[in-house]
């Protein structure tokens, strides 16, 4: 009689295990208005986007001013120097060495940070110190003939917010320019479009109207709001040193979660699902291209993706957990949905989260399955005492 009781308590324990616990969070998790159940949080309310501290002191231009400046030189830049009457001792293609400078028959002149104009005066004044030409800046021309890569500053509401590098060229492309390209160049990689998607793209939280850019002593504010509507938008050339500030407004917009210019195109997210009848994750068919998702993809859709929907009756009621984190806040949070009530009910796209980088998505069986399992568990526990009963 003992044997038959200990097996019924271990069936009762089991059987807690058969229903799944609501996820907890903490106070401020959450960031989109649909992940809460219920009440809708107050504090997923919008707020106004502050003024960085790094503008103060700083002299405001138009955004014209600095989009209209001239290039300057950086390290990698390739410039061509032409001098009146020399054939190949002077004239030629120099690259801007990692400490700035170039170097003319021994001689090196720093040309870092200066533009053509200015640079071409230090190569200049060099050749007719040393005694090179007769006159200063006579005959002496400078221009640049390939713009390489920039190391900008990107902070704020962005995902991967730090150092990013613009606009660096494969060795290939630069070889068809040497040979093809006689002056001048233009950089597509160096704008201020390409540095936000380089820092992982603005956030749904993101200001876009108020970017602010920092160069040198003067800054400027930019609105962005054409990358989403379709209007044009300055977007500012960069230069090395230049820092973009990104301010957050501390809630989602639905307008921002979707690949644009100044958004990344897709997002890498984590998937599990091991419910019946998958017992792997490869029999589920979740590889490298399905966790490879669009950049504005829902719960709903990556719970196709992970085949936690479909199958059979039985099993129709699976759970799926989405583990996300806010990323205002850095705030972890999970959330868990029915799949067939998020399939079914007519109130599902205030139920219906979107993905952002990095999230995990588990699928758990349903109910039923759960308490298959605790039968089969029950059964496999209970025959053998039986049998051993019988053997008395």
């Amino acid at each position: 009689m003992k044997k038959y009781i200990i097996a019924l308590t271990i069936t009762s324990l089991l059987s807690g295990c058969a229903t799944m616990r609501r996820p907890s969070n903490e106070h401020g998790s959450f960031y989109a208005w649909q992940q809460p159940i219920g009440e809708k949080e107050k504090y997923l309310h919008c707020q106004s986007a502050q003024a960085p501290h790094e503008i103060e002191g700083l002299q405001f231009v138009e955004p014209e001013i600095l989009s209209s400046s001239a290039d300057t030189l950086n390290t990698g830049d390739s410039i061509k120097i032409n001098v009146a009457g020399d054939e190949d001792q002077l004239s030629g293609t120099y690259i801007v060495a990692d400490n700035g400078e170039i170097t003319l028959l021994g001689h090196s002149i720093f040309v870092a940070g200066k533009s053509a104009i200015e640079a071409k005066n230090n190569v200049a004044a060099m050749l007719y110190n040393k005694g090179f030409i007769r006159r200063k800046n006579s005959g002496v021309a400078l221009n640049i003939a390939e713009l390489n890569g920039v190391n900008i500053a990107v902070k704020g509401a962005v995902f991967a917010q730090g150092q990013v590098r613009l606009g660096d060229k494969s060795p290939e492309t630069r070889n068809v320019n040497f040979s093809n390209i006689e002056f001048g160049d233009a950089n597509p990689g160096r704008n201020l479009s390409t540095a936000l998607r380089a820092a992982g793209g603005v956030r749904p939280d993101a200001e876009i109207r108020t970017i602010f850019l920092v160069r040198g002593n003067q800054w400027t504010q930019l609105d962005l709001r054409g990358a989403i509507t379709g209007q044009p938008i300055k977007d500012i050339p960069m230069r090395s040193g230049d820092r973009v500030i990104v301010p957050s407004i501390g809630c989602l917009q639905e307008a921002l979660v979707r690949p644009t210019t100044i958004t990344q195109p897709g997002i890498r997210v984590y998937m599990s699902n091991l419910s019946r009848p998958a017992n792997n994750n490869a029999s589920s068919s979740i590889n490298v291209d399905t966790t490879k998702l669009p950049y504005g993809t829902r719960l709903s859709q990556a719970m196709v993706a992970a085949n936690c929907v479909g199958g059979s009756s039985m099993n129709a009621g699976r759970q799926v957990v989405l583990m996300s984190r806010n990323p205002v806040t850095g705030q972890s949070v999970v959330i868990s949905r029915a799949v067939e009530k998020l399939v079914r009910n007519s109130d599902r796209d205030t139920k219906d989260p979107y993905l952002m980088p990095g999230d995990g998505i588990a699928c758990y069986d349903s109910l039923a399955m759960n308490l298959r399992d605790v039968v089969s568990v029950f059964s496999e526990t209970i025959t053998p005492l039986i049998l051993f009963n019988n053997l008395d």
